[in-house]
Order: structure tokens, then sequence, then C-alpha cells
């Protein structure tokens, strides 16, 4: 049975479609040159060269057969894990911390879901024109205009999501090998399926559901709450500014100026409704901090673009704290930081980053790591001398070939027995596994405990590395 919302709503709410109108000033032209500089680096980086030895010359390489991240000059292998955890960390606490300094400002200018649906506006706009004429297409019945223009919106929609998805999988091959052999037909089923599913994906989040990503989908909107402050800057409605006593009006003959306005008790909003018709999401911003806004800023150009056409001053809508506008006198809008979650944020933030910068900058070209084999502990042979074995294994992380020695100290040399890899070749990001075994006397067993077991690179003495290994005896374990 029904409840009687679900009688009155339905399972599903239809959409009502939402035209924005555009509109310039420093919040537009700021979205404008994020969504070109990130365009830039997405559409282009698979294609900017970069000299390999050992790969394709392409700056940026997810090498998944080799196992391997190739970012400009910086190798990256399954065992730099701990990179992307910080990574991660990293751009969390970075959300965090601008969050709670300015709101939902990643969502407004920097959100994939933003960039893509802008861009998709704007095409709408160049084919369709202004909001009007869109909303009169929208309105009108299908015939031969609505049928080209429509049809062409979701024409250049469906590229622009298509060159999306190649551009994806250019990350991971040789990006001019990999659209010839797509368009011969030549390349793997992956890229074809992949290419399918962000092609579909990409049409239908920035064409057609656009903000109800952002309503029903992204979680963010719904949690954003949780990281707001009242001393947190967003974009806000001057309501004690905007309606004064009496409310809001049209500026009409006898209220087109300040001091008309102001000795009728009317605000200084004259209720033109710009603001509603530029918002991306469709929301009135005077109504409210909503979970919607996603603080674009679009609606304070349009704000004051009309407070400049009446000479008024601008702000009425601005970024600005709940605090500051509760104040008597709100004073000019800033960004507090002094607040103990969001210095806490930006340490966690500095001290994280700073590490991911050394962990790289300090990286080694290899990787050891020894085990002794303790199945048995040891061996005693029929002369008397005591045997261990352990298992060496090394995971070559630079570019080319390196042959590596292995060799020991605190023990004499002849004691070590690599078998047949003393000195051991291993090809970028691989791994060589040696089984190598240290017989000493029973005299000098009996005064040994450790030893070190030493790997260097051949021709790079430098970047030798040691492991202190330990050294098991009748006498060890009797001790």
């Amino acid at each position: 049975m029904q409840t009687g919302l679900e009688e009155q709503l339905g399972l599903y709410q239809k959409r009502i479609p939402i035209f924005p109108r555009s509109v310039k000033g420093r919040f537009r032209r700021f979205k404008t040159t994020v969504l070109v500089l990130a365009y830039a680096i997405y559409f282009l980086l698979p294609w900017l060269p970069w000299s390999r030895l050992d790969a394709p010359s392409q700056a940026v390489l997810f090498d998944l057969p080799g196992r391997r991240f190739l970012i400009f000059g910086l190798t990256v292998y399954p065992q730099n894990v701990v990179w992307l955890a910080l990574l991660l960390f990293i751009a969390a606490i970075l959300l965090f911390f601008i969050t709670g300094l300015v709101g939902r400002a990643f969502c407004g200018y920097f959100c994939f879901q933003t960039l893509w649906t802008d861009f998709f506006i704007w095409i709408e706009h160049k084919i369709q024109g202004e909001r009007p004429a869109r909303v009169r297409l929208y309105r009108q019945p299908w015939d031969r205009e609505k049928l080209l223009k429509v049809g062409g919106t979701h024409i250049l929609w469906l590229l622009a999501s298509f060159w999306t998805g190649m551009t994806f999988i250019a990350y991971y091959a040789y990006a001019p090998q990999l659209v010839l052999d797509f368009f011969t037909g030549q390349a793997a089923a992956a890229a074809y399926i992949t290419v399918s599913i962000l092609t579909v994906s990409t049409y239908a989040a920035a064409g057609l559901m656009r903000e109800q990503i952002c309503t029903y989908v992204c979680p963010y909107g719904r949690f954003q709450s949780v990281m707001y402050e009242a001393e947190t800057l967003a974009v806000h409605y001057d309501a004690k500014r905007g309606e004064a006593a009496h409310g809001r009006a049209s500026a009409r003959a006898g209220l087109r100026t300040l001091a008309e306005r102001h000795a009728k008790g009317l605000g200084d909003c004259v209720d033109c409704g710009l603001c509603v018709q530029v918002c991306p999401a469709g929301i009135d911003i005077r109504d409210g901090l909503q979970y919607k806004c996603i603080s674009c800023g679009l609606c304070i150009d349009a704000c004051n673009t009309i407070m400049d056409s009446f000479g008024f001053p601008q702000g009425l809508i601005r970024y600005d704290s709940e605090k500051n506008l509760a104040a008597p006198e709100p004073a000019a809008p800033r960004a507090e930081w002094k607040r103990l979650k969001t210095v806490g944020y930006g340490v966690a933030l500095i001290l994280m980053s700073a590490y991911l910068v050394y962990s790289i900058a300090t990286r080694g070209s290899y990787d050891r790591a020894v085990n002794q084999i303790r199945q048995p502990l040891y061996v005693v042979l029929s002369n008397g001398d005591i045997r261990n074995r352990y298992q060496v294994r090394i995971t070559n992380k630079a570019a080319q070939d390196q042959t590596y020695e292995i060799s020991v100290s605190g023990i004499p040399a002849g004691a070590l027995d690599p078998g047949n890899f003393r000195k051991i070749t291993i090809k970028p990001g691989h791994s060589g596994l040696v089984q190598a075994s240290v017989r000493l006397a029973p005299e000098l067993a009996e005064h040994t405990h450790r030893f070190e077991l030493i790997i260097t690179p051949v021709g790079k003495p430098g970047e030798a590395r040691s492991e202190t290994v330990r050294f098991d005896s009748p006498k060890v374990q009797h001790d």
C-alpha cells in the first residue's frame, strides 16, 4: 500500500530542466580559467613526449603489463603503494581543509562533474542560444528547428564524451599507436569496453543528469554540514540588507534609488531573479544556505551586475560567514583559519605532504629483503661446520637492467655461498630471488650472532645497502 507522500510524488520525482543563463564576472572568469587549464592537462598530457629507454616516449603512462606508473621522470611500482596511501590522505585532508575555510569551493570549480557539465552547458548555449531561446525551444513542439538544434547538441555531447573516454585509455598505452589501433579495430577488447562505458556515463552525467548527480548521487553535499562552522565562508544572501523591514520589490517607478526604497522600508534586492537564472543547480540563494549549492559564485556575479546597473553597492550576495552576517555591523568577509580544526587540518596537510616529497626524493633504485629460512634454523655438517640458509629478494626500481652483487661483512667472504648468483641481473620492475647459505666453522659460529649481508648495484658503489642478519647455531640456541 502506498503512503500519502508516495501517492502525491510517486516513486520518483520528475526532473525539472534547468537552463542556466550566461553571466560575466570574476567568478565566471575563474571558473573558465580552471576549466581551460583542467582540460588542457587532461586532454593533452597523454600526447606530451618524454624520452625513455625502456618504454614509449610518453610523459605519463600507466604501464599495467609492466606493473608500473611512468610519470615524467618518476617510476612508481606496486612496492610504492605507501605513496598512493599518502596521496589519498592528502586529498581527503585538503578537501576538509578547503571546506572548513570556503565551503564547497571544490564542487564549484574543480570537481569533474562541474567541469564537464559546464562545458556541456557551453555547447548547449552555442547551439541553442541564450536562456530565453533555450526555454522557448524546450516548450515548442518538435519541428525542423528543434530537431536540428537539440540533435546537434546531443551529437556534440556524445563526441565530447567519446573523446573523454579515448583520452582516459590513452594514459594506459602509447597514445598515437592506441588511437590508430582503436579506429582500425586492432585494439584490445578492454579499450572498446572502457571507452563505451565512459562515453555513456559522461554523456548521462554531464548532459542528462547534471545537477542531479550533485543532489542525489554525490554524498559530499549531504555531509558538508558536518564540516561547516559559523566562520566558514560560503555563498550567502545578505537578507538584512536585501529584505529590510518590508521585503524586496522590483525597481519600478518610485523605487529606483536606495533613498526611495529605504524610505518605504524595502531592501536592496530588486527581485530580478537573475541569481536564480544563472545557478547551474537551479536554487534560489535568497532562501538561505542549501545543500544543493555548489558555491560556484555565479549568483554573485549576476547580483553584482544588477547592483552596478542601479548604482547600488555590490555584495548583496557574497562569500561570507554566518557569524559575520549575524553581527550587528558585518565586517569585510575574510577566511578565518585560526580555529583548532582548521589548524589541525593544515598541520596534517603540511606534514603528510612533506613526508611524501621526502619519500619520493630519497627513493632508492631498488628494494631488498632478506629472510632467514627457519626450517631448520641451522644444519650441523659432517665436519662440524654450521650452515644457515637465507632467501634474498631484490626488486629493480630503475628504468634499465641492473646487475647486483651480494657480499657479506663481519664474517669471512668465503663463508657466503650464493650458488650461481653472486651477481644477478634484473629487468626494470622485476624481482630476483637468490637462495644463499652461510657456512661457519664451529669456533667462529660460537661467537657469531649476527652479520651484515650487503647488496651493491654493479658500477654504483654509493648505492650499496646492507641488512643485518641473524646467524643461528647450537651455542646461540643454548644461550
